[in-house]
């Protein structure tokens, strides 16, 4: 009788067709991977929960740092690499980033590896912070990738070593703005919290007024006072401010609110 060997579950997802089919080839050479391949960031969410609904979950995902970036002269229109769910093109597009921090959310179990063309310590240390295990280039070697593969589902973080300074001190930039963004949200009101939450919403101030039982020159009033002890300009400004500071979106109720001037 055979020994059973655990098997890693790899869903590699990458825009650029040649390199998706390689690295997938090469990966499932190995005794111990199972993998699959998906041609863009819709399709790599499919994947993910059919995946979850039939009882096979991955357990790692590779993603292409510049997955979904349109390319100098036109946009990437490959096609999906073979593996990946019908359908794999189609979708609204999703950022590499943004497929990081959407699978750690619906999938707080996997480990998330990112693979990029060139070294960059700011998008290194955003996708960290989006919940990624790793940083690893897309040229290294398959030993090195396997390695950090292993590495990231005992829990270690992988970068390389001419990185690590560089995303440090990006780390520590973030968490000194976010403590400073924290300390303006503090010096509102809470009727001025609250507006700034529905703001985080996308709500216009009708429907603020509506959702707060204020006038509309109230609530204007507020918006400004709000701007105001923020020290920006503008709503946008206000909203990426009360996001660094941890401030989440106000619950949406009701059948019909306004956002940003239409109905949805």
């Amino acid at each position: 009788m055979g020994v059973s060997v655990a098997r890693i579950r790899v869903l590699v997802v990458d825009d650029h067709r040649i390199f998706a089919e390689s690295l997938a080839a090469a990966l499932a050479a190995e005794p111990d991977v199972d993998v699959s391949a998906a041609g863009s960031g819709p399709a790599a969410l499919r994947c993910l929960e059919r995946a979850t609904a039939e009882g096979r979950r991955y357990d790692v995902l590779l993603v292409d740092a510049e997955l979904g970036v349109p390319a100098p002269g036109g946009a990437r229109t490959v096609p999906a690499p073979r593996g990946a769910p019908e359908d794999a093109a189609g979708g609204a597009p999703v950022d590499g980033i943004s497929l990081v921090a959407g699978a750690r959310a619906g999938h707080p179990h996997m480990r998330t590896v990112v693979l990029a063309e060139t070294d960059d310590p700011r998008r290194a240390a955003t996708a960290l912070q989006a919940g990624a295990s790793g940083w690893v280039a897309k040229d290294c070697s398959l030993q090195r990738l396997l390695t950090v593969i292993r590495g990231v589902l005992r829990d270690e973080t992988h970068l390389p070593a001419a990185l690590l300074t560089g995303v440090l001190r990006e780390l520590t930039a973030a968490r000194k703005h976010r403590t400073e963004s924290e300390q303006l949200v503090e010096s509102l009101t809470p009727r001025e919290r609250e507006v700034l939450r529905c703001m985080v919403a996308g709500l216009g101030r009708k429907a603020v007024a509506e959702r707060l039982f204020l006038s509309p020159h109230t609530v204007r009033t507020h918006m400004q006072n709000v701007l105001g002890k923020l020290g920006v300009h503008s709503t946008l400004a206000a909203v990426a401010l009360a996001r660094r500071a941890g401030v989440g979106p106000a619950a949406l109720t009701g059948d019909v609110v306004e956002r940003g001037g239409q109905l949805a």
